[in-house]
């Protein structure tokens, strides 16, 4: 088993954007260490804020010099996969562990926890040492109020509510085949519902609600935001975020069903020329000092290491309702249930 199994065990212990990349700023760079004239490149995961703090904190920390590309899951993996021979990246730090799981899948991440790892706890990292958890964040609904006073809708509180006729072109939601955030949301329908067949069809009454599926994940808590739809489907953290941003009729809500989570990772890529410089910044990414990052630049998800100071903004999972959510089996199921969304779902047309 690569990845943490059940969520059952998570539970009991608890109770997008374009690829750019960001070069850091040489003058945040300590000058007491020059990195050894080393360069890191981070297929990052995680909102751009994040990724430049973290970036940038890093190579002020150690003097690698260290850029990174905002990538979606999906397109993490495509990429890894695409340059296998000669990878563009050094370290994948964000996204969803099955987007990590589909990675490994293919021998495209190294095997290495460091130091810093032993202190995750075994729930939140792969327990084969392929990738360790920097963050947890659960799946909910972003609203936006005046949009659904407007339809005479109530704020959504059940996966059913979002197929009412009202929603009609009402509902953003990112693609599951490019974005983790999206898969999550098809991955908690196959496990709710009990099967692929099941959590697909409820994926296909869903999408004549849709109006458009993003690229990015966190993408569909902006098209609420601004009165483009009802209701974007997101990790609630990106959506307190917005709230917070100015986006003021955002609502934050939870289906009463189930929802699902993820449990972002950091890794070091295969066949990195800079191995080294990217296991110092896997084992920095685990600590509480980077973790603690993430808040003040309006990341709020749960942190991992237990020493880091925990945010009022982040969400109690202890009160949210979570669905048994299996990361080995979503990794393993990934390819062929994006493509059969492709076919079965996103290339028909709309009722």
């Amino acid at each position: 088993m690569r990845i943490p199994a059940k969520a059952s065990a998570f539970l009991a212990a608890t109770v997008v954007l374009t690829g750019t990349a960001c070069a850091v700023d040489p003058a945040t760079t300590d000058s007491s260490s020059n990195g050894g004239g080393q360069k890191l490149t981070v297929a990052c995961g995680a909102m751009e804020e994040v990724c430049s703090a973290w970036t940038k904190a890093f190579t002020a920390k150690t003097g690698i010099q260290t850029s990174f590309v905002r990538l979606s899951s999906g397109e993490t993996v495509a990429r890894l996969a695409a340059a296998k021979a000669a990878p563009e990246f050094d370290v994948w730090h964000g996204g969803p562990a099955d987007g990590f799981g589909a990675a490994v899948e293919q021998d495209l991440l190294e095997k290495y926890i460091g130091p810093t790892g032993e202190k995750i706890p075994a729930r939140y990292k792969d327990p084969d040492g392929y990738w360790a958890g920097v963050y947890v964040g659960a799946l909910g609904f972003c609203s936006n109020k005046k949009i659904l006073d407007e339809l005479g809708a109530p704020v959504p509180t059940s996966w059913d509510d979002l197929l009412d006729p009202k929603f009609a072109k009402q509902i953003s939601t990112a693609h599951p085949s490019t974005s983790g955030t999206a898969f999550t949301t098809l991955w908690t329908q196959v496990t709710r519902l009990g099967g692929e067949d099941a959590g697909l069809d409820y994926m296909r009454r869903l999408h004549n609600n849709v109006l458009q599926y993003t690229k990015s994940g966190t993408a569909p808590g902006q098209v609420a935001g601004r009165g483009e739809a009802a209701v974007g489907l997101v990790f609630s953290h990106d959506c307190a975020l917005y709230k917070e941003r100015g986006m003021n009729d955002l609502v934050i809500s939870f289906p009463k069903e189930g929802t699902g989570y993820e449990i972002g990772g950091v890794a070091v890529v295969k066949g990195s020329k800079q191995q080294e410089a990217a296991k110092k910044y896997a084992d920095w990414a685990l600590t509480a000092e980077a973790q603690e990052l993430g808040p003040t630049v309006g990341s709020y998800q749960v942190h991992t290491n237990p020493d880091a100071k925990a945010d009022e903004r982040s969400v109690k999972l202890d009160e949210v309702k979570l669905v048994d959510y299996d990361f080995e089996k979503a990794a393993k199921a990934k390819k062929s249930l994006t493509s059969r969304f492709d076919s079965e779902i996103a290339a028909e047309p709309k009722a």
